[in-house]
């Protein structure tokens, strides 16, 4: 049956003042503590090479960088850089999941079983027919994580607490080409990034290589002195898929969040959706949060609370955050895996939302 789509208006208001964004790069010499955050990073955490970008409303970008891009080749890490953006994705899928929920072509009390009939109980082993929408995208659905090559666990009760999964992403991007009739990736770029002139964001399936510029990808094959450092830049993530296999930039990701955090991408309803969080405690996840629909609130050690996403897939880390009305953002990503890029990533919010109190 078709239905009407609502106009576009929210998207295209948005294009507007997010080219309206400039950056100016700080200097190798920059003295301020979220450039000494970076440094640490590579001098103490030995990662190859960190970049953040703050926006602040009313004060020009501010962009930094410590350590390199190429370890063969020593090439500095640059503005304008692709990189795998990991779970980051899931704000994106949720988006539009919640675009389809105000275009009413679905609602998110439906259960997965509306949408991928005997899907849950023929590979998962559990019931698609407890499992709401909104429990796939807050992770209440009670289905497990699981990585390539592990064997799926048996799931737990719907609604019995917070099981962080990219199954619940995969199965939220299944029912979303369901409904549409098209690729997840072709939504994501119709509904988000042409309309807000997100050049470097995409969803590339199986392709491996990352456009350019990018910087290289590192990871380690273990946690000891002795451990060995591998590129694994050219790599097929489409195993992450709608829950982490995303590319795209932090001028992008700059530009993804002030919009999500201004509704400028949902209706009002939509948007109270996405941001009603629940509890993440005892689900082996990131400290002082509540997760959304997508999106996550973080409690910094000062008390302010940021919100956006972070995402982690093999050889890099993103964390995109910032104040719940969007005029103070920081994004950050790390091209190496090891030594806990997130205790960085907490560091670099702290020395800024802690240091400036914004809220």
């Amino acid at each position: 049956m078709a239905v009407s789509r609502p106009r576009t208006g929210l998207l295209l208001a948005a294009t507007v003042t997010a080219l309206a964004m400039t950056a100016t790069p700080a200097s190798a010499n920059d003295g301020s503590p979220v450039q000494r955050v970076l440094d640490r990073a590579v001098a103490d955490g030995g990662v190859p090479g960190i970049v953040a970008e703050i926006h602040r409303k009313h004060r020009k970008t501010w962009f930094g960088t410590a350590g390199v891009a190429d370890r063969a080749t020593g090439a500095k890490r640059v503005q304008g850089e692709h990189f795998r953006i990991g779970s980051v994705t899931k704000a994106f899928t949720a988006t539009v999941m919640l675009q389809l929920a105000a275009e009413g072509r679905l609602s998110m009390d439906d259960t997965v079983a509306k949408w991928l009939p005997g899907v849950v109980e023929e590979q998962l082993g559990g019931d698609g027919s407890k499992i709401d929408l909104r429990r796939l995208l807050n992770h209440t659905s009670g289905l497990p994580d699981v990585v390539p090559g592990q064997e799926i666990p048996r799931p737990e009760r719907p609604g019995a607490g917070f099981i962080y999964s990219k199954l619940n992403y995969n199965l939220a991007g299944m029912i979303i080409e369901r409904v549409t009739g098209a690729k997840l990736a072709d939504e994501i770029a119709r509904r988000i990034a042409r309309p807000l002139g997100l050049t470097g964001t995409y969803l590339p399936g199986g392709e491996t290589a990352i456009r350019t510029p990018h910087a290289r990808h590192y990871t380690k094959d273990g946690t000891g002195p002795g451990a060995q450092i591998h590129d694994v830049t050219e790599t097929d993530v489409s195993w992450a898929w709608a829950a982490g296999g995303m590319i795209s930039t932090t001028a992008d990701l700059h530009r993804f969040l002030d919009s999500l955090l201004r509704g400028r991408l949902l209706p009002p309803a939509q948007q109270r959706e996405m941001f009603t969080t629940v509890s993440t405690e005892g689900g082996d996840w990131i400290a002082n949060t509540r997760y959304g629909l997508g999106v996550y609130a973080q409690r910094l050690r000062c008390g302010v609370t940021v919100w956006g996403g972070g995402g982690a897939v093999p050889g890099s880390w993103t964390y995109a955050m910032g104040s719940r009305r969007g005029t103070h953002r920081v994004v950050s990503n790390v091209n190496g895996d090891w030594d806990d890029p997130l205790a960085t990533f907490t560091e670099l919010l702290e020395a800024r939302f802690c240091r400036t109190g914004s809220r």
